[in-house]
């Protein structure tokens, strides 16, 4: 694949997306197009060799159909954790529909989709259900589709342990719903490294990939290891149902993205664990990253005032 459409490539795994697809090619031959509304996202990535930042809104037919133009494949990424009906359904449901129809009037066949564990149109969140409604679209369209489905990523710029690492190093308890919640999380650069192997073997287009690490854990075990990691390690109450609840509901209220959500506490009452039907990252030939390996490595470093920066991250969005 010589040129490459990443859509929500300024994100999390995004840029660990571009920059290892830029190490793949050698940085010579072909084009990744890389799509922001807002300029200034795109800055880690805009002089890198062969990436184009582009400032444009793909959720515009027209914009996404220019986009398109000479591209041999498309990675779509972009995804939301908190909103509305309306905005799940437009991120997660009708902006697959609308690439769906600019790649087959482009003539762009190889789409790679992250979706997510526990996908289901059955599922109790809006998250969850409009995951699978993206699918659903993508899966009808006759493109040469692969899906990924990761469980909750961690990696040096993840807004999940560092979150918990920063909340311990400034409150003495960490109130917590949800704590028996069960995830397999999987590293970024594990996620970032399947994507890149999809798109460079044919025989990927069909298949659904469940994306998660060697070993499951409570929230409540995650919430402490972050802060022991970080060196604030703080005691966790678990919350009661509805007292959860009424946390989440008010931390959704607060200015700038939620911590936490009603949806999100929805989406926890499905284990966020791999089922073993669906092939995972060995079938890719990749060892997932044991948690333990490489968390340490980041939260380890958080010190002094850097300790509150995914704090303001939340504030200013």
């Amino acid at each position: 694949m010589r040129n490459i459409l990443v859509l929500g490539g300024t994100g999390f795994v995004g840029r660990v997306l571009v920059e290892r697809l830029v190490r793949r090619s050698g940085g010579a031959g072909g084009r990744i197009v890389v799509p922001t509304r807002r300029a200034a996202r795109g800055n880690a990535l805009r002089f890198l060799p062969t990436v184009e930042v582009v400032q444009a809104d793909v959720n515009d037919p027209r914009q996404l159909a220019r986009l398109l133009n000479g591209c041999d494949a498309v990675v779509n990424l972009v995804a939301i954790l908190h909103g509305s009906e309306e905005a799940f359904r437009r991120a997660h449901a009708e902006l697959p529909r609308q690439l769906a129809e600019a790649c087959r009037a482009a003539g762009v066949r190889r789409v790679l989709h992250v979706s997510a564990l526990g996908a289901s149109s059955s599922a109790p969140s809006r998250y969850l259900r409009s995951k699978a409604a993206g699918e659903a679209v993508l899966e009808s369209s006759g493109l040469d589709l692969t899906v990924l489905r990761p469980s909750v990523l961690f990696g040096a710029e993840d807004r999940f342990l560092n979150t918990f690492a920063g909340l311990q190093a400034v409150f003495p308890v960490i109130p917590l719903a949800g704590a028996d919640a069960r995830f397999q999380p999987c590293w970024v650069d594990d996620v970032a490294e399947a994507l890149v192997r999809c798109l460079e073997r044919p025989e990927t287009i069909g298949q659904t990939y469940e994306c998660a690490g060697p070993q499951v854990y409570t929230l409540r075990e995650l919430v402490r290891l972050a802060g022991r990691w970080a060196g604030h390690p703080r005691p966790v109450l678990a919350l009661p149902g509805a007292l959860g609840r009424l946390q989440a509901g008010a931390m959704s209220l607060m200015p700038g993205e939620p911590l936490m959500s009603c949806d999100n506490l929805d989406s926890m009452k499905v284990p966020n664990v791999a089922t073993g039907a669906l092939p995972g990252l060995p079938a890719l030939g990749i060892t997932p990253a044991p948690l333990e390996q490489v968390a340490p490595s980041y939260l380890g470093r958080r010190d002094g005032v850097a300790r509150l920066d995914p704090l303001r991250a939340t504030a200013r969005r």
